[in-house]
């Protein structure tokens, strides 16, 4: 609330302000110890009423609240805060920004000043919600849930961040400000919060990096997201966590082998993939083996067919054929129709069709396709070559995916 009246107080030979304020014009009283002259100009701004006036006794009353060589008694920090707090709504941006900056590092700024600061524009709020230490966790709670997109992402940012505001800064559901919170080390995020985000990150592409770069994630997190984030991510998972790659091979292998029991089970099926074979063979001997037909036989749902005829034009096992069939994110698909020279639309195709292959959910997650289309984008023919070699040696799937980044070629565009 503005003032009502400022006054020069005389009293036992000291020299002070008073000031009264409120319809009540209820009194408070401080004793400044200044000069003459000076406290006469502090005055004569405190009657001014233009906003030149309001900036400069800003200044002037924070320059006395932040120097070194005077002590403020916890009365003359208690006026000097509720000058300041009162004046700083009818100064410019650029003061209150000054303000906000000279407040933020302070372990001793006024809690309410502070707290009113935080509040304000971003321009302002920034190096408060940045820094402060003033401020409580419900307070950036409150600040979190009810105030900008910029000012969750500056609490999303601070030097120091307990667990219930990261919760806070979950909860918005905003992308950005969940990245950031990420990225941000000196951020506590709960294990239940964590392991939400990390089953988040098989659809959000943007937590995966942050999250695998967290000193607290955790091996097992750390495992989870290995099924569904990129090769060189893979790659970083088997460097810098306990993970066993011939462990992840053999979990890829048992569950391929457990969708597949069924058909292995049957006589009939074991008659039709010993057919499917034969064929493979008879057109793999006339080099009769292309991607349409590999989509024609997708598509009239012939799936030991395809295995066969992929093997066989690949140079690997059928039932290798199935893992690259059924991994996530089709990376391992990719790899393979670029070595043996798919064009990108067919790839789109026989991607689309072994996905609707898989036992259970047959849907298509868009994400999913834009993944395996980035890696065939990105990978280069002879890095997929290389990694079909190794694959047709030694059938070890999860190192040579996570590797396929070692093989791109540096300042290249990859060839469609």
């Amino acid at each position: 609330m503005p003032f009502r009246s400022v006054d020069l107080w005389l009293s036992t030979g000291q020299r002070g302000i008073r000031i009264s304020e409120g319809p009540e014009m209820q009194e408070k009283e401080k004793i400044v110890g200044l000069g003459m002259e000076k406290l006469a100009n502090l005055l004569d701004l405190a009657r001014d009423k233009s906003v030149t006036a309001r900036e400069e006794l800003v200044e002037t009353v924070s320059d006395l609240f932040f120097d070194d060589n005077r002590i403020l008694s916890d009365h003359e920090r208690s006026l000097m805060t509720d000058i300041l707090r009162q004046l700083i709504h009818d100064v410019e941006m650029a003061v209150r920004r000054k303000l906000a900056d000279r407040l933020a590092d302070q372990p001793n700024a006024p809690h309410e000043l502070v707290l009113t600061l935080a509040n304000d524009e971003i321009e302002v709020a920034h190096p408060i919600l940045l820094s402060s230490d003033v401020l409580h966790d419900a307070e950036l709670i409150e600040i979190v849930r009810h105030r900008t997109l910029e000012h969750q992402l500056a609490v999303a940012m601070r030097r120091s961040l307990e667990e219930p505001v990261s919760d806070a800064l979950v909860e918005t559901g905003n992308k950005t400000v969940i990245q950031t919170l990420l990225e941000n080390e000196n951020a506590r995020i709960s294990r239940a919060t964590m392991e939400y985000l990390v089953e988040q990150s098989a659809q959000v592409d943007e937590y995966q990096n942050p999250l695998l770069h967290r000193p607290d994630l955790g091996d097992e997190l750390a495992t989870r997201m290995y099924w569904w984030v990129s090769a060189a991510l893979r790659q970083h998972i088997l460097t810098n966590f306990d993970v066993d790659p011939d462990a992840l091979d053999e979990t890829i292998e048992d569950s391929v082998v457990e969708s597949m029991a069924d058909d292995d089970d049957s006589s009939g099926e074991r008659e039709q993939g010993a057919a499917a074979t034969a064929l493979a063979d008879r057109l793999a001997d006339e080099d009769s083996i292309t991607p349409q037909l590999l989509i024609q036989a997708l598509r009239q749902g012939e799936i030991s067919l395809f295995q066969s005829l992929f093997g066989k034009l690949a140079g690997i096992r059928p039932r290798l054929v199935r893992r690259l069939m059924f991994e996530p994110n089709g990376e391992a698909l990719a790899v393979a129709c670029k070595a043996l020279r798919v064009e990108k639309a067919d790839f789109a195709s026989i991607f689309l069709l072994s996905r609707k292959a898989r036992p259970g959910d047959k849907s298509v997650d868009p994400d999913e396709l834009t993944r395996a289309l980035a890696m065939f984008d990105r990978v280069m023919p002879d890095g997929a070559r290389r990694v079909l070699a190794r694959w047709q040696r030694d059938p070890k799937f999860a190192e040579a995916i996570a590797r396929i980044e070692d093989d791109k070629e540096p300042n290249s565009k990859a060839a469609q």
